[in-house]
């Protein structure tokens, strides 16, 4: 019955081309939440969090996500752990008077009502800090996200490559530079 319906309804060549573009459409459509990389505690979604691959000896890198507060209060990430790292540490790095700078933030990053924080190469960042094991492109790895408000959020890091995630573009002013050994 249905395949009757078909032939019937699809006789012509742009019928069926029309059918095909649609049903693919709608297909993509289905499977997209399983593309996405995200997370929600709350009133906070946290957007693609992810890790910069590092070199074979590495002890420091680099981890960067978004966090959106949909919320009316404002919240703060005050800590962050991550499975790949002895410790991690919230970070901003500034140009200031053309120099660039790195501080510790030990407070957290506000994230305020309504509003959006982007952790990304040249300004906010995590710093992954001891590795256990160098970072590399494809893989992933656990971590959480502590908030004053919302509480605790499991997360999983991608890690990609040297340039970040596909069709992204590096900040101004992001050089990666060799850390020291120590």
């Amino acid at each position: 019955m249905i395949r009757f319906a078909f032939t019937r309804v699809l006789r012509h060549a742009e019928d069926r081309i029309g059918f095909l573009i649609l049903a693919t459409a709608l297909a993509l459509f289905a499977i997209q939440p399983a593309f996405a990389h995200g997370f929600k505690i709350g009133e906070l979604e946290i957007g693609h969090p992810w890790a910069r691959m590092t070199p074979a000896g590495a002890k420091v890198g680099g981890g960067y996500l978004s966090i959106e507060n949909e919320g009316k209060e404002a919240d703060t990430l005050v800590s962050v752990t991550a499975e790949a790292a002895g410790h991690v540490e919230i970070h901003e790095m500034a140009v200031k008077d053309g120099i660039m700078t790195m501080r510790l933030l030990p407070d957290g990053i506000a994230i305020p009502a309504g509003g959006e924080v982007k952790l990304a190469p040249g300004g906010y960042h995590l710093m992954l800090m001891d590795l256990k094991q160098p970072l590399k492109e494809g893989d992933s790895f656990k971590g959480t996200l502590t908030f004053a408000k919302a509480g605790t959020v499991n997360v999983v890091f991608k890690i990609e490559g040297m340039g970040g995630p596909k069709g992204t573009e590096p900040a101004h002013g992001d050089h990666t530079m060799p850390m020291p050994a120590n």
